[in-house]
């Protein structure tokens, strides 16, 4: 393998080892689009000449605002291996957002992926007195596209060749690399500096978790490039020679998976629990014989243990069975050959990955924060570098300590250099002995098995003095199958209360069959008869939690929680203060105030 310590030799180690026809893939209108490792090169190059061409400099910074595909690598390594710095930026933030992150970046140029973000962004660029222009990867009428960078660069490449070479040679690894706003669920996010080592030390790392994946195999990426585990599992893939394929949207991403084979990817719970419940929902459409069989399998892997010492034969005999009979459909369902999946950016609810274990699908859930590169932790892809309902082992390379209160603390070669322009906001989280402090409340076993059980910002006080974390009651909860999204509420009160948003879909076939009938979801949440079985569903899971966590009183609500209306984060985390904010006259109600 070639020395990789900056990102851009990924390129040079995958031209010397995995020289292959489809290196990158992208599906546009309906056809699968492929480029290979030496057209990768000619687009890299010709961007980074582009750019020399118009007198870019080492540390100046690149913004983009882009969906998945082969463009955002040609861009990323460009301006890398010439010592750009790329400014990645969420497609799905507010206005505000992106005029805080454009001027406080002090970015050059932006490039934008679609029409739609050229047109949205056009009048925040005539703000933004930095930017000097603003450029469409797709051909929009009237704009500047990136191509002209590339154009450029292919005219200039006699002159500028050797000027390349040289600018390539002087990035060091411990360079900036790259500003990524952390996306935050308080007030404007915080440039973080992550230099090359940063990123390289952290996926090279990973390889230690993946041993199972090998080169040409397949990788379908879809969530944000932006987002600091999709990017750094971009680098990782590439590192181990994968074919990355960039899904057509969001919506086809269960096609694409089946029509590439996929053998890995990378998910946030969110996701996956769509996945799991559409998989349940189908089940239940089944014949009574199927439908049982069915919900046998599902029982018996809510059972395993991945530990196969505790597995009996006859568990093991149930087991085969299920695989042949069940489980065998749902790996056909995401491809036929998929062999892992990451899951980050939020906890997941150990139900979830113990069942997929169970049929034949490692999922791996790791824990980091893009102040860390990301990953601090991930479980392993056997026994007994696995434990559900944690996230997974340190590797030996980091070093992680609980503090007296609980929280986490960690160092090594993956922590970031500091916020940009920010440090007293850098002094705040990383201490005078170089610990940072995640804001994460844990345990850390003598095997180095890390488990989270809160974020310490989170955690509140009833009015009896007793601490409520909510997140972990939050997951228990979401494993119903009548709850989409639930928020637990309560700070300075007498008990916890939830606020919960239905999973209209599975609902609407229960009212079909329990002739519910409604004008609307509005009317449908009103109903006394569907009131009455979340609280059978409500008690179910108190029966689960300690007497002080335990929801005494519940409404639901008819509101979809996205990104897009600020109730999510980018990164589908929870926006506490937001979300209270807004049903602050239904939590006034249920407490009784005014």
């Amino acid at each position: 393998m070639a020395k990789i310590t900056r990102t851009f030799d990924v390129l040079t180690n995958a031209e010397e080892n995995f020289n292959k026809e489809i290196a990158l893939s992208v599906k546009r209108n309906g056809k699968w689009e492929n480029f290979s490792t030496s057209e990768y090169r000619k687009n890299v190059d010709a961007f980074s000449l582009g750019l020399l061409a118009m007198g870019f400099n080492k540390g100046d910074k690149i913004a983009t605002i882009t969906n998945n595909r082969p463009e955002w690598n040609f861009i990323d390594f460009g301006m890398s291996q010439i010592g750009c710095v790329h400014v990645g930026i969420y497609p799905t933030i507010s206005d505000k957002e992106y005029l805080h992150i454009l001027s406080h970046s002090d970015s050059r140029i932006l490039i934008v992926s679609s029409e739609e973000l050229y047109n949205k962004l056009l009048p925040i660029f005539k703000k933004t007195l930095n930017l000097e222009e603003i450029y469409t990867i797709d051909e929009v009428a009237g704009a500047h596209n990136w191509r002209e960078i590339t154009d450029l660069g292919i005219s200039k490449d006699e002159e500028l060749r050797k000027t390349l070479i040289s600018r390539r040679d002087d990035v060091k690894p411990d360079d900036l690399l790259t500003l990524l706003y952390t996306s935050g669920t308080t007030g404007l996010s915080k440039g973080v500096m992550l230099s090359h080592n940063n990123v390289v030390s952290n996926f090279m790392l990973a390889h230690q978790f993946v041993t199972y994946l090998k080169a040409g195999d397949r990788a379908l990426s879809f969530l944000p490039l932006s987002h600091v585990l999709e990017r750094v599992g971009n680098y990782l893939w590439q590192s181990l020679g994968l074919t990355l394929y960039y899904a057509e949207s969001i919506e086809t991403i269960g096609d694409n998976m089946r029509e590439i084979k996929v053998n890995v990817f990378i998910t946030v719970p969110r996701v996956f629990e769509k996945v799991y419940d559409k998989i349940i929902n189908k089940g239940r459409e089944l014949s009574s014989i199927k439908k049982a069989l069915f919900f046998w399998a599902v029982r018996v892997g809510d059972s395993y243990d991945p530990n196969p010492v505790n597995r009996s034969a006859i568990y093991n005999a149930k087991l085969a069975i299920a695989n042949k009979l069940i489980f065998s459909k749902w790996r056909e369902a995401l491809g036929g050959e998929l062999k892992g999946v990451i899951s980050g950016g939020a906890a997941l609810q150990a139900r979830l990955a113990r069942i997929f274990w169970a049929a034949q699908i490692i999922v791996q859930e790791g824990y980091g924060l893009t102040e860390t590169s990301p990953l601090i932790s991930a479980n392993n892809s056997s026994f007994p570098g696995v434990k559900f309902g944690s996230v997974g082992v340190v590797p030996k390379e980091l070093d992680v300590m609980i503090a007296e209160d609980g929280e986490i603390l960690e160092k090594g070669p993956n922590l970031m250099i500091g916020y940009y322009k920010d440090p007293e906001k850098t002094k705040e989280v990383i201490d005078k002995d170089g610990w940072f402090h995640t804001g994460d409340i844990g345990t850390l076993d003598e095997d180095r098995m890390l488990t989270i059980t809160d974020r310490k910002k989170e955690i509140f006080k009833l009015s009896g003095g007793k601490y409520v974390a909510p997140q972990p009651v939050e997951n228990q909860f979401k494993e119903s199958q009548f709850i989409e999204q639930i928020i637990v509420v309560g700070e300075n009160e007498k008990f916890a209360a939830a606020i919960i948003v239905p999973d209209f879909e599975f609902l609407h076939k229960w009212c079909s069959i329990h002739k519910v009938t409604f004008r609307d979801n509005d009317d449908l949440i009103i109903k006394q008869k569907l009131i009455d079985r979340y609280q059978v569903e409500v008690d179910k899971y108190n029966k689960e939690l300690d007497h002080v966590a335990k929801i005494k009183v519940f409404r639901l609500v008819a509101d979809q929680w996205t990104p897009d209306n600020g109730l999510l984060s980018p990164t589908q985390k929870l926006k506490r203060k937001v979300v209270i904010k807004k049903y602050s006259n239904l939590i006034g109600e249920i407490y009784k105030k005014g």
